[in-house]
């Protein structure tokens, strides 16, 4: 009985049937894993050149203009009139624009103020519109909601409660004289 067991157990350990299918059971979920990062960071690239090219055309009106001072609201709606990508655009862009002294130290904050829903709503962070000649920044700042949140960079680009991440977009100009 014993050598029966033995001579059984022989044959299984040399039967090479299902080796694919271990593989492909080990396998598979990496491959996965990785096939769906590499399409979320696509789609960041792209709504991030989405949300600069938006910034950039705004900011090329604005200079470009008559003279006229644009508001936060028209600017912000234009910005998501153009970008076309974000959700929710009243609450998930942020909008800052500061004027700068082109002979003093340049700083602005770090980190920009960006919509969170998991947030109260704060109130804009600085927004002047500049006289001739000056020097402005603008930034803007979208929340985003990742495509596969549950899986590979979807899920380490969340980076608050929601699991949203954020795109910023900066850019700098001089307010035409008018």
């Amino acid at each position: 009985m014993i050598s029966r067991l033995v001579s059984l157990w022989r044959a299984f350990r040399k039967q090479e049937d299902g080796n694919a299918t271990i593989e492909f059971v080990i396998i598979f979920p990496a491959l996965l894993v990785v096939m769906l990062s590499g399409v979320e960071l696509a789609f960041v690239s792209l709504n991030h050149a989405m949300l600069e090219r938006a910034v950039d055309m705004t900011v090329r009106d604005i200079r470009l203009g008559t003279g006229r001072a644009h508001d936060h609201d028209e600017i912000k709606d234009v910005i998501c009139e153009r970008a076309g990508f974000i959700e929710d655009c009243a609450t998930n862009l942020k909008l800052e624009m500061i004027r700068l002294d082109p002979y003093g130290t340049v700083s602005i904050p770090a980190q920009p103020d960006c919509t969170d829903t998991s947030d109260e709503v704060k109130p804009v962070r600085s927004f002047v519109n500049g006289q001739s000649n000056d020097l402005m920044v603008l930034r803007a700042c979208a929340k985003i909601n990742p495509v596969f949140p549950t899986s590979g960079l979807g899920k380490k680009l969340g980076d608050n409660a929601d699991g949203q991440y954020a795109l910023t977009a900066t850019t700098v100009f001089v307010q035409e004289p008018i």
